[in-house]
């Protein structure tokens, strides 16, 4: 992981031990609760034009960055719990995405690939 994203791991690590919350942070637990904070971010922006999605007003933009905070909590904790390295992990998924998507057929599409 990179340093930034391993200090935030030792971080929540510190913050779930000295709660005893370790017993309670299994990755099924903790996947689920990312799913709910997803769901909540997902919930600020629902209702938004796709222009104030992309200009949200200071308060919106203040719970949108609240509930974006939340879902790394939760990513950084699951990941370290499996230790799966985030950026090794992400960019070898946009590698793979690169040989899925390549431009000259995918070019301004939203259509999914077929799987490799």
């Amino acid at each position: 992981m990179t340093e930034k994203v391993e200090r935030l791991a030792a971080r929540l690590r510190d913050f779930a031990r000295e709660r005893d919350w370790e017993q309670f942070h299994t990755p099924k637990n903790l996947a689920m609760a990312l799913a709910g904070e997803v769901g909540e971010l997902v919930a600020e922006l629902q209702w938004l034009t796709p222009s104030e999605s992309a200009h949200p007003d200071d308060e919106t933009l203040a719970r949108v960055r609240s509930e974006i905070a939340d879902v790394t909590i939760y990513l950084v904790r699951l990941a370290d719990l499996l230790d799966v390295d985030l950026m090794d992990a992400a960019n070898a998924k946009l590698d793979e995405n690169g040989r899925r998507y390549d431009p000259e057929h995918y070019r301004g599409s939203s259509r999914k690939a077929p799987p490799l």
